[in-house]
């Protein structure tokens, strides 16, 4: 194409209202081979297509082999951008031309003069190709030709930098280069299961295993209830839709709860806590293995606790097959949290409680393999198969704010322990009311629940079941594990009634 014809054809598409953004690779893969860096950059831009396409963003891209370009028709597709492992950084071109030293600097001047007006600014140039000047020729002309409408020109600490940028033929000016994900390309490694809890660093081991190109899934090992697998689902969540561009990630959920009770009543107290580490190893082999995965990444930072010391570790590493990865090893916890939120998951991990926390005062921290292996024995031999029959697996991408809302407000049963609050009126609750409920004014309550004791589990009861439903969901939402019971009134009295309780509490 002509220079001329080009210019035109390029002004006519910011006229519609296209913006045009310049990607840069993340540095890995220029070390990489041609065959294998063509293979990776190709699955960049399938990655970079599946993002947009998720968003509802119109685009076009034209792969090169330095750069990737995209064209949008929505400026929300840099946040997308912002978030698809393998790019270093990018740019919205503000306007292009032909490399042409004269219309660089015509096309630069118009498109700049009002960003520097009164400000310090500079020019930075980078070429690729064989041309007539050089990038030291752009910067001191386009430079001189903004300097009249600028305060001055700043090399050191300049307000608006203008970036030139010539590919052969091509120029684009930009004034802006937004950080990107870095890493490699999603799907260019084998895939790996991630042991989620829900907290802090298991999510963030989870991310910086994604940003090594490795597709993760989920397993969720629920050792407390509903309301948990809520919690650790809406973090999976962020993962999956907001770093798992390119992929379609799965969790499986297993029900951990016999099993808790079987240490408690089993397994030395000291031990606790290792033993169900390496059951959720065995757990987690199972899983991966039969989803074709080729490790195990956890969240365990070495010394952090008791279990995570490198001889518990050891102790725990023997039942697994497959790799452990543990990419959060050497970082501590502020660290993590300073990556979590960055992630974009630290607020929900910080409402998540920590359930692990089974173990007693002095809990072991040198287990050798044998002394674990002799504790885990222990243990009847089909418990951990029962659990692994009764799993679930979940599309996370799928679910919705509803299938993470209702199915995790209500509960069928009373935990042992549980707080019951029964909202209706005075009159009602004096007739019947379940053994040691509490009468409680749930329009007051929910503005005050805070004071209550996150540690215990609260079960809250209306007629309906609606308002304290309403208020569930608002505690669990502040970390507190509390459930709406379902149906209401009338179901809690034919829960009562099965086990011989309505009679005796009838006043």
């Amino acid at each position: 194409m002509r220079p001329g014809l080009f210019v035109l054809a390029i002004f006519h598409l910011m006229e519609l209202g296209r913006t045009l953004v310049l990607l840069r690779f993340a540095g890995e893969l220029a070390t990489k081979s041609r065959r294998v860096r063509a293979r990776f950059q190709g699955r960049l831009a399938r990655n970079i297509g599946e993002a947009l396409r998720s968003a509802g963003i119109r685009y076009s891209i034209r792969p090169g082999w330095a750069r990737l370009f995209v064209e949008v028709e929505d400026r929300a597709a840099l946040d997308v951008l912002r978030r698809v492992f393998g790019v270093s950084s990018f740019s919205p071109v503000r306007a292009r031309c032909a490399a042409d030293l004269d219309e660089i600097v015509c096309v630069g001047e118009a498109e700049f003069r009002d960003r520097v007006r009164g400000k310090r600014f500079a020019v930075r140039a980078r070429r690729a190709g064989t041309h007539a000047f050089r990038s030291r020729d752009i910067e001191v002309a386009l430079g001189a030709a903004l300097q009249p409408h600028a305060e001055r020109v700043d090399l050191t600490a300049p307000q608006v930098t203008v970036f030139v940028e010539v590919r052969r033929d091509e120029v684009f000016l930009f004034d802006e280069e937004i950080p990107g994900a870095g890493g490699l390309p999603l799907g260019t490694q084998r895939g790996a299961l991630a042991l989620v809890s829900g907290g802090f660093d298991s999510a963030v081991a989870a991310w910086l295993t994604l940003k090594r190109g490795v597709p993760v899934d989920y397993l969720f090992c629920n050792l407390a209830g509903a309301a948990y697998e809520r919690s650790v689902l809406q973090v999976a969540k962020v993962l999956a839709e907001d770093w798992s561009l390119g992929d379609r990630p799965r969790m499986t959920v297993i029900d951990f709860q016999e099993i808790v009770d079987a240490l408690r009543g089993d397994v030395r107290p000291a031990y606790v806590q290792v033993v169900l580490k390496r059951l959720m190893y065995r757990a987690a082999n199972r899983v991966a293995l039969e989803e074709g995965r080729e490790a195990i990444v956890t969240g365990e930072s070495i010394g952090q606790v008791s279990s995570q010391t490198l001889t518990n570790l050891r102790a725990i590493d023997e039942v697994s097959e497959l790799p452990v990865l543990r990419p959060v090893a050497g970082l501590d916890k502020q660290e993590i949290i300073v990556l979590s939120r960055r992630i974009g998951t630290y607020t929900l991990s910080s409402k998540v409680q920590e359930y692990c926390a089974l173990v007693p005062d002095r809990p072991v921290t040198a287990a050798s393999p044998e002394r674990a292996r002799e504790q885990e024995q222990r243990l009847e031999p089909m418990l951990l198969e029962r659990a692994l029959e009764g799993r679930r697996a979940l599309d996370v991408r799928a679910l919705e704010a509803s299938d993470l809302l209702l199915p995790y407000v209500y509960t069928s049963e009373i935990p042992e322990g549980a707080v019951v609050l029964d909202g209706r009126p005075g009159l009602q609750f004096q007739t019947w009311h379940y053994p040691g409920a509490q009468a409680t004014d749930l329009n007051e309550f929910s503005g005050n629940f805070r004071r209550l004791d996150r540690s215990r589990v609260y079960v809250l009861v209306c007629p309906l079941g609606l308002q304290s439903g309403v208020v569930a969901e608002r505690m669990q939402r502040e970390g507190y594990r509390a459930y709406s019971f379902r149906g209401g009134i009338r179901g809690l009295l034919a829960y009562a009634r099965e086990r011989g309780l309505a009679a005796e509490a009838v006043r």
